[in-house]
Order: structure tokens, then sequence, then C-alpha cells
């Protein structure tokens, strides 16, 4: 089984160094180590260099899709990791991952993820969305414990580090360049499970995240994208019957993910990103897919998100929503 490690990244030598070692010293390493540089000004080549990884460089910065799509195209094994490059995995990852998809046959797995500095509390997990195209990263911020333990079917994986067969991207196609960064991954997700494509979380697989090094996890650009591409998401996967039957869920949804940018200080960023995201909505609105796997996706998720919440407690955001939409 031959593994290509993709890892895009920005002005970030230090973590390039840190990620590229921390591969090297994996129990199974992968066999080619490829970083994707998005027109990086710092040392980032010549640590590349110094470690013996491969390089390949964009023109200047176009963001985690574009980089991504670079690397996948680049890589020629039959599985490609994607890894961002403020990720530590522990040293049985790579491992414990393809131990997992051998023993599920499934197209993509991912770990769990655990916070730096407290990792006793996780970063995420799998990915589910709502109705409202409004993401959770499963456990973020969550003890570490039972509910996280165990292995089982996803549909939807994050891109912070997660192992994918090649077909996938042949059968699905790539990343959204559009999106730039912030729910690529989920777009892709939802993809592959109109596709019918299924992955699996493997908690054996652990990794450390450090969260939003590139951006900072409070910079007003990660606000402005993330709010704006949860719009973006809508425009592309639903077809008019979705809109006309979720218009409440995706209203309340959509402005509740506008007052945790407020909560946050950033509620202007967030409104410019919902404002971007209409005049580009008609953009968005092609090659539409069937209303029917849409509703049967997005029910699925939604029901597990519900499922989950119940079990581990609301967090604020999913208790305002589910009042919301469960009383109408």
């Amino acid at each position: 089984m031959r593994v290509t490690a993709v890892i895009p990244t920005w002005n970030r030598a230090d973590l390039v160094r840190s990620v590229i070692r921390n591969l090297q010293a994996q129990i199974q390493p992968p066999n080619r180590i490829l970083v994707v540089d998005n027109g990086s000004t710092d040392s980032t080549r010549e640590v590349t260099d110094e470690l013996g990884a491969d390089y390949l460089r964009l023109d200047k910065n176009r963001g985690f899709a574009v980089a991504v799509n670079a690397g996948i195209g680049a890589a020629e094994s039959e599985w490609v990791l994607i890894l961002n490059n403020d990720v530590i995995l522990r040293p049985d990852w790579i491992r414990n991952i393809v131990t997992a998809l051998g023993e599920t046959s499934a197209w993509f797995a991912v770990g769990k993820l655990l916070q730096s500095g407290t990792e006793d509390r996780l970063d995420g997990s799998w990915d589910l969305v709502s109705r409202a195209g409004y993401a959770w990263r499963c456990g973020y911020e969550r003890p570490d414990g039972r509910v996280w333990s165990e292995r089982r079917r996803i549909a939807l994986a994050p891109m912070t580090a997660v192992m994918f067969h090649r077909d996938v991207f042949t059968k699905v196609g790539l990343l959204e360049t559009r999106f730039e960064s912030y729910y690529e991954d989920v777009d892709f997700g939802i993809r592959c499970a109109l596709a019918g494509i299924g992955g699996v979380y493997e908690p054996s697989a652990v990794a450390v995240h450090l969260g939003k090094a590139t951006y900072g996890k409070r910079a007003k650009r990660v606000y402005f994208l993330s709010t704006r591409n949860q719009l973006l998401l809508i425009a592309k996967h639903y077809p008019g019957r979705i809109l006309r039957r979720w218009w409440w869920e995706v209203l309340a949804g959509q402005t509740l993910a506008l007052l945790a940018a407020a909560k946050q200080g950033h509620l202007l960023a967030g409104i410019r990103g919902k404002w971007q995201a209409l005049r580009l909505w008609r953009s968005f609105r092609k090659s539409l897919p069937d209303s029917a796997a849409v509703e049967a996706v997005m029910d699925a998720s939604e029901r597990e998100i519900y499922a989950l919440q119940s079990a581990i407690g609301f967090d604020s955001y999913w208790r305002l929503y589910f009042a919301l939409v469960r009383s109408r």
C-alpha cells in the first residue's frame, strides 16, 4: 500500500519542519512526502530540501483547496494522505489508519484529533452538516470519552488529517477551489455521500491539532470564509424544491451562524461573507444534484447531529437551532 502525504502550507517553515519529521518518524511512514507551497516568502523550500521531502510551489497563496488539488494531481500512489501543517500524528497513526481501511474496505479514513495543550479534549473526529448548511466537527472542544472511542462508518471527513483512495477523486472530482479555504471538505464530503462513497473513523489513530495556524484562531478571514461558504454550500447542493421546503432551517441556521461570529467579535466579517455568497449565488446554481438524494444525505446527517448532541449535551448553537426547527 503506497501512500503520498500531501501537506499544503503558507509561510510556516517551522510547522513544515515539524510535520515532515513527524511523518518520517511514523512506524509506517509514507512512501513520499510532498509539500505544496502556496507562494511562501519564508524558508519553507530550504526546510523541505534539508529534510528530503518533495516540493511543489504555487505562484501565490491560492488557498487550501487549490494547494491540495495540486498535490493530489502530483501524487502517483494508490493512497493520498492530506495533512495540515499544524498536525502531529502519534507514531502509529498511519499504521492504524491502514489497518482500519483494510478491515472495512472503506474509501477513506480519519482518526481522533485532540487539542494542543489540552489533550484530554477533542479538536474533532468526523464531520456532520445540518439542513441549514452549518457543519459540526463532531466532538469539538468536548472531553474525550466513550462516544469518540468506537470505530464507526462516516460520510464526511475533515481534511485536517485524512487518507483517501485516489479513485475517490476520479469518481467525485477534486476540491471546490471557489471556496478557497473552509467548508471545501464539507462540500467534498457531501459529494462523496451523494456518490455512495463512505469512510471510516478510527479512534486508535490519534493526532494533535494546533488549529487554524495559518490565519490564527480568531482571524477575521476565518469568519468571512466560513460564513460565506456555508451559504455557498446550500447554493451548490440545494435544488429549488429543497430550498422551498427547508427555508426556515436555512434562515434559522444561517442567522445563528452570524450570531456565533458576533460572539467572537467578527459580526462584520460574517455579514460580509453572507453578502458575498449572495452575490455569487447564481454562479453556483449549475448542475444541481437530485433533490431526493440531497434530502436523504442531509436528513441522515442532521439526525446524527441531534442524536450525538442529545447524548453528550447540547452546545449552545445546536440547542437554539433544534429548538427553532423542531418547534415548527
